[in-house]
């Protein structure tokens, strides 16, 4: 299963490279990549301006088509607002909310990730 994610800071890409899954991080000068594969996005929690650059990606091209679930990371001190991002990213795209960490994700995390992408891979391979 591919990963595409989006960094300001570092933090997601720490938690991409824990994982060792094919990963695409989109880049804030050109977002205009066109995948062509399903894949799942991580994004951290930021504001809409800068973020705008995960839209641009998903818009461009078929990429929205092959969304198949988000993942978030932000910070628990800012409670009802803590991956924020990528809620409005599921709410906005019709896809899941597949899992909540913070900053670059414990060792725990990492496990339940993975567990959540060899599910999906399995469905999908179920349905192929």
């Amino acid at each position: 299963m591919k990963l595409v994610y989006f960094t300001v800071t570092g933090q997601t890409r720490r938690f991409i490279k824990k994982l060792d899954l094919p990963a695409y991080e989109i880049e804030p000068a050109n977002p205009f990549f066109e995948i062509n594969e399903p894949f799942i996005l991580v994004v951290p929690t930021y504001d809409a301006d800068i973020t705008d650059v995960i839209n641009d990606f998903l818009d461009h091209q078929e990429n929205k088509e092959h969304l198949i679930g988000v993942a978030g990371s932000g910070n628990r001190n800012f409670a009802e607002l803590f991956v924020y991002t990528a809620k409005d990213i599921a709410r906005d795209y019709n896809v899941p909310l597949l899992l909540s960490f913070e900053f670059s994700g414990t060792n725990e995390d990492v496990e339940s990730f993975k567990k959540v992408v060899n599910e999906l891979e399995s469905k999908r391979n179920q349905r192929g």
